[in-house]
């Protein structure tokens, strides 16, 4: 049926005039949203223990704050410092607790003569590979339990990087047994050294940039750092050929990102997000070049003389012996370290269980083969 003018028109007038409320109103929310999603710039500082050399670790780092650059569009800069620049390696703690610096990425196993409890969030002698780390962190209690300790510290705590199983270190002279720990000069850090000066190793915890001098000088008869593409480039090899391995007190090592509660609670929640998800990326990618750049820097090692030797199976046993002794008397007397041990202990057990069953039978086999 054929509408009349009348009602034409009445219906045109109805059209734009929702027309001009809908376009008045998209004009609004666009005129809102710069102002909705818009945040002020804010400049913080990462201070790091690692030096800049070291394009694995310190790397993470930098990539952490590249990528919160990148997803802020600019706004949310964050410039990252080596040691010396802003504070000693081991500053790191004490300057993003006091909000010297809003963050740091650093080794919690620099800061267990505060609190043994770091230690777990890092590494500990025959402890997490880094996948059960990774595990522990992302879908156990590891993640949980560590921002309630770190809370005492004014810091909350997210993993950034981690170096997987490192090697055992570079040593002047053979070591064919325990007999030869004896005296030892060792520059090692965290619960290594607890363990080793129970089996009669003198133990020195020095930053990674001085290291090498202390070794070259004899101030040191040993050193453990990290695996061959680090140790290459710090050049161990050169004054100490004997190239040992599985660094046992270190199945994995986290480096965890440090950041101030109240920097942190301050910042917009899109922001929040952006700290958390580049420092998971930049977890993965420190673990992802280590295993990447490993095999060549090895062989390599060993045609410039590096000398391959596994730790004899008395060390390895006597080494465990102490650190489940010293984890038992940490609990005894350190109610922050048994809360968090009792759980890790637990997810290591079961971790190792299912390993033992399909990753250690399928390396192992593969391992063997001739690729």
């Amino acid at each position: 049926m054929k509408k009349s003018t009348k009602e034409t028109s009445m219906q045109r007038r109805t059209f734009l005039k929702k027309a001009g409320v809908g376009f008045a109103a998209g004009v609004g929310l666009a005129a809102a949203a710069p102002s909705v999603h818009a945040q002020a710039n804010i400049r913080w500082r990462l201070t790091s223990s690692f030096p800049k050399t070291l394009d694995t670790i310190h790397g993470a780092a930098e990539t952490f704050a590249k990528l919160v650059g990148a997803m802020s569009d600019g706004k949310f800069t964050i410039s990252v410092h080596g040691p010396g620049e802003l504070m000693p390696a081991f500053g790191v703690l004490d300057g993003v607790q006091s909000g010297t610096v809003e963050c740091g990425h650093t080794g919690p196993i620099y800061y267990i003569g505060k609190d043994e409890t770091f230690a777990l969030g890092g590494a500990i002698p025959f402890g997490f590979n880094a996948r059960q780390m990774t595990a522990w962190m992302y879908d156990g209690n590891g993640m949980k339990l560590m921002r309630e300790f770190y809370k005492a510290y004014n810091i909350t705590f997210f993993p950034l990087g981690d170096t997987g199983t490192q090697m055992g270190g570079w040593f002047r002279k053979e070591i064919k047994s325990l007999a030869d720990l004896k005296g030892l000069k060792f520059r090692t850090g965290g619960f290594c050294g607890k363990v080793l000066e129970r089996l009669g190793v003198v133990a020195q915890n020095i930053p990674p940039g001085e290291v090498y001098t202390a070794l070259e000088k004899g101030t040191i008869d040993a050193v453990e750092f990290v695996g061959p593409y680090d140790d290459q480039k710090l050049g161990f090899y050169k004054v100490a050929p004997y190239y040992y391995y599985p660094g046992w007190w270190e199945g994995s090592v986290q480096t965890p990102l440090y950041v101030n509660i109240k920097a942190y609670e301050a910042l917009p929640a899109d922001y929040k997000a952006m700290v958390e998800a580049a420092a998971s990326h930049a977890h993965v990618e420190m673990l992802a070049k280590y295993d990447a750049r490993n095999p060549a820097a090895l062989r390599q090692l060993v045609a410039a003389g590096a000398k391959l030797h596994r730790f004899s199976k008395d060390i390895m046993e006597a080494s465990f012996k102490e650190s489940m002794a010293l984890y038992r008397d940490l609990s005894a007397k350190n109610p922050n370290w048994k809360k968090v041990y009792e759980d890790y202990a637990k997810f290591r057990a079961d971790e190792n269980m299912w390993f033992r069953f399909a990753e250690a039978s399928f390396d192992n086999f593969m391992q063997a083969q001739k690729l």
